[in-house]
Protein backbone atom coordinates (compact mmCIF):
# COMPACT_ATOMS: atom_id res chain seq x y z
CA UNK A 1 0.00 0.00 0.00
CA UNK A 2 2.89 2.16 0.55
CA UNK A 3 4.79 2.30 -2.87
CA UNK A 4 1.33 2.73 -4.19
CA UNK A 5 1.20 5.83 -2.49
CA UNK A 6 4.49 6.92 -3.22
CA UNK A 7 4.49 6.36 -6.93
CA UNK A 8 0.85 8.59 -6.50
CA UNK A 9 2.89 11.49 -4.91
CA UNK A 10 6.12 10.77 -6.68
CA UNK A 11 4.80 13.23 -9.82
CA UNK A 12 3.38 15.67 -7.80
CA UNK A 13 6.81 16.47 -5.86
CA UNK A 14 8.59 15.94 -9.51
CA UNK A 15 5.78 19.03 -10.22
CA UNK A 16 6.38 20.72 -6.44
CA UNK A 17 9.97 21.25 -7.38
CA UNK A 18 9.76 22.57 -10.58
CA UNK A 19 7.17 24.75 -9.93
CA UNK A 20 9.60 25.89 -6.87
CA UNK A 21 12.35 26.01 -9.47
CA UNK A 22 11.09 27.90 -12.33
CA UNK A 23 9.75 30.71 -9.32
CA UNK A 24 13.37 31.46 -8.13
CA UNK A 25 15.02 31.46 -11.46
CA UNK A 26 12.39 33.98 -12.46
CA UNK A 27 12.68 36.15 -9.81
CA UNK A 28 15.20 39.27 -10.14
CA UNK A 29 18.28 38.63 -8.53
CA UNK A 30 18.83 41.11 -5.38
CA UNK A 31 22.31 41.91 -3.90
CA UNK A 32 22.20 41.74 -0.33
CA UNK A 33 23.96 44.32 0.68
CA UNK A 34 25.59 43.64 4.22
CA UNK A 35 26.54 47.22 6.19
CA UNK A 36 29.19 46.33 8.79
CA UNK A 37 28.47 50.49 10.05
CA UNK A 38 25.71 51.56 11.17
CA UNK A 39 24.64 55.32 11.95
CA UNK A 40 24.61 54.18 15.86
CA UNK A 41 28.76 54.04 15.54
CA UNK A 42 30.93 57.26 15.41
CA UNK A 43 33.41 55.53 13.62
CA UNK A 44 31.09 55.38 10.42
CA UNK A 45 31.14 59.15 10.02
CA UNK A 46 34.95 59.23 9.85
CA UNK A 47 36.24 59.79 6.18
CA UNK A 48 37.79 56.90 4.75
CA UNK A 49 40.33 59.14 3.19
CA UNK A 50 42.14 60.62 6.28
CA UNK A 51 45.28 61.54 6.30
CA UNK A 52 47.66 60.13 8.41
CA UNK A 53 50.10 62.48 10.53
CA UNK A 54 53.49 61.98 10.76
CA UNK A 55 53.07 61.09 14.60
CA UNK A 56 50.49 58.48 13.93
CA UNK A 57 52.83 56.89 11.51
CA UNK A 58 55.37 57.12 14.08
CA UNK A 59 53.05 55.24 15.83
CA UNK A 60 52.00 52.39 13.71
CA UNK A 61 55.77 52.10 13.35
CA UNK A 62 56.56 51.28 16.70
CA UNK A 63 53.22 49.20 17.18
CA UNK A 64 54.71 46.63 14.02
CA UNK A 65 58.33 46.58 15.44
CA UNK A 66 57.22 45.99 19.21
CA UNK A 67 54.28 43.14 17.64
CA UNK A 68 57.35 41.54 15.56
CA UNK A 69 59.63 41.34 18.85
CA UNK A 70 57.01 39.74 20.74
CA UNK A 71 55.92 37.27 18.44
CA UNK A 72 59.57 36.01 17.73
CA UNK A 73 59.82 36.06 21.53
CA UNK A 74 56.80 33.97 22.09
CA UNK A 75 57.59 31.50 18.77
CA UNK A 76 61.53 31.27 20.59
CA UNK A 77 59.68 30.16 23.74
CA UNK A 78 57.65 27.77 22.44
CA UNK A 79 60.59 26.00 20.29
CA UNK A 80 62.26 25.64 23.47
CA UNK A 81 59.68 24.24 25.03
CA UNK A 82 58.29 21.93 22.40
CA UNK A 83 61.68 20.68 20.95
CA UNK A 84 64.62 21.19 23.68
CA UNK A 85 65.08 18.41 26.45
CA UNK A 86 64.40 20.22 29.61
Amino acid sequence: MESKQFELMFPLMVIAILVRASYELSRPQQIKEVLFLTEKHPIADIPKQTPIIPRQKEWAEKAVKRYAEAQEKKWRNWNEAMFEPN
